[in-house]
């Protein structure tokens, strides 16, 4: 049978489109873009299908939407209230307002009992097992960054961990197991990216033949 070759193309074509258009989106509105079911559909495919070193598996995944949503950064507000001079705290005021003007948040934490009992499985790796966990995390952000961007919304990725992780747990009942590595808030796109630089590739990429 023949391959479809226009097909291929355009699969490869949407794909680097998702990939360039994915970008830091701060402005964010609390406009629904798709429905909750949509939205779960998307997370499950990006949490069963991103890869992971030994099949780990270890990735979870909490999603807070509507008001659970505005709860977290209500909280991440006052964690930082208690770390930074009230002098200096309006631009974190900004920053906490626009993120709680989003729609949602995803966020991201690994299993740590998984990777406690792959380290006591495969001893000879075990030093390797918390890198290639993180790694595995950063795949599973990117993918669920870039699906979100291709349902519309706009995004970026957060690290108010582990300043937030204790009351998060309280207010979720979060597994003790489970550590927070990243958040994500999105929402409706209300501006642009910024401009973004790029370092030549030619210092980048190095090819052998």
């Amino acid at each position: 049978m023949a391959t479809d070759v226009s097909f291929l193309t355009k699969n490869s074509e949407d794909f680097y489109n998702a990939i360039e258009s994915r970008r830091s989106i701060y402005g964010i509105s609390k406009d629904s873009l798709i429905s909750e079911e949509r939205l779960l559909e998307v997370i499950n495919k990006a949490v069963k299908y991103t890869p992971s070193s030994f099949n780990a598996q270890s990735s979870r995944v909490v999603v807070l939407i509507g008001q659970q949503h505005n709860k977290l950064w209500d909280i991440t507000e006052t964690a930082l209230r208690r770390v930074v001079p009230a002098e200096n705290f309006s631009e974190t005021q900004q920053k906490m307002d626009a993120f709680r003007r989003g729609y949602g948040t995803v966020l991201f934490y690994e299993d740590e009992n998984v990777i406690k009992g792959l380290q006591q499985k495969f001893a000879l790796y075990a030093d390797n097992f918390p890198v290639w966990s993180n790694q595995s995390s950063g795949m599973l952000q990117y993918v669920v960054w870039t699906s979100l961007e291709l349902e519309g919304f706009g995004a970026s990725l957060q690290h108010y961990n582990p300043l937030i992780d204790e009351d998060v747990r309280k207010q979720w009942n979060i597994p003790g197991n489970w550590k927070l590595i990243a958040e994500m808030p999105f929402g409706k796109p209300t501006a642009p990216a910024a401009e973004k630089d790029f370092i030549p590739l030619e210092e980048r990429v190095k090819i052998f033949k």
